[in-house]
């Protein structure tokens, strides 16, 4: 039996989707979680054909939400680690042992995969802002944490599911229902002293005409800033 599970949230990304679970069964990947964010399209239908355990929300509630509830999931499968995967193809399954092997040997409690670490790399078709959006917000989270960071927006990552249980850590707040999430607990981890490491891996963007980003400017950028601010300032907790 495995000693980690996926988490995948997707929303409308059918065809992506397939595409990710099919890579994952050719890399031996096994429990893997998929969320369903409210999609209209074909999501749920595909996950199910590749065996996928299928969290489907009744409505659209966001990322966040969707990554909270597939997290939980995986805390009650009594597993020690949680893996962070995207629904829409960019990461790489065979990637998936370098978050683990720090795990595994004692040396992190969260792995962040970073694309922009020396051994990374980026394919596809990166549009010119989401390059300087990536780097910028590293630049602006290091100074936030006093630790030096690369990548702080990729979704890539795992961690020990024991995280979890220090109340410190609370994921069950409205304000992260959205994008806030993700960067809410790489900044609760670091803070609280836990062993954070980055690892190299590929970022690989889709062809336009198989859809569109999810994130939408300003709302969303805004999104992933506003943990560093709010915990930075501890206006939130």
């Amino acid at each position: 039996m495995s000693d980690y599970a996926i988490v995948i949230p997707v929303f409308n990304e059918a065809v992506k989707l397939e595409n990710v679970l099919l890579r994952c069964a050719e890399a031996g990947v096994e429990s893997l979680i998929v969320v369903d964010d409210g999609s209209t399209d074909r999501s749920v239908v595909v996950a199910q054909k590749y065996g996928a355990d299928v969290i489907q929300l009744s409505q659209t509630r966001g990322v966040g939400w969707a990554l909270r509830e597939g997290i939980f999931r995986v805390k009650e499968m009594d597993v020690p680690y949680c893996v962070i995967m995207a629904g829409n193809d960019k990461d790489e399954p065979n990637e998936i042992e370098r978050l683990l092997t720090p795990l595994r040997e004692g040396k992190a409690d969260f792995v962040q995969g970073s694309r922009w670490l020396s051994g990374g790399s980026i394919g596809g078709d990166m549009p010119i802002y989401r390059k300087w959006a990536t780097q910028l917000h590293p630049g602006l989270f290091s100074i936030a944490v006093r630790k030096p960071l690369t990548d702080s927006t990729n979704g890539f990552r795992a961690f020990r599911c024991s995280l979890l249980d220090d109340q410190r850590i609370n994921l069950q707040q409205k304000w992260l229902d959205g994008y806030e999430l993700e960067p809410y607990l790489l900044f609760k981890v670091i803070m609280l002293g836990y062993r954070h490491l980055e690892v190299p891996c590929t970022k690989i963007y889709p062809k336009r005409s198989l859809g569109i980003t999810k994130m939408r400017p300003i709302l969303d950028w805004w999104a992933i800033l506003r943990p560093i601010i709010l915990l930075g300032l501890r206006l939130k907790k």
